[in-house]
């Protein structure tokens, strides 16, 4: 993972934190509404806390 990026998740921290299965998160990735994610060389994926929050305020721009 690139250094200096700040904290990292987990797929599974990302589900639980904002209350999601992880089907919906792969329908959102299929659809190009997930948030920004990091594969890793044994295929787990990674979610940079930095891409959650600027995602998460996308959201709240677009239901205002």
């Amino acid at each position: 993972m690139p250094k200096n990026s700040g904290t990292w998740l987990t797929l599974a921290q990302f589900c639980e934190e904002i209350s999601i299965g992880r089907s919906t998160f792969y329908e959102w990735r299929a659809k190009g509404i997930a948030p920004r994610c990091f594969k890793l060389p044994n295929g787990e994926l990674r979610i940079r806390r930095t891409d959650v929050e600027s995602w998460l305020d996308t959201l709240e721009d677009n239901a205002a």
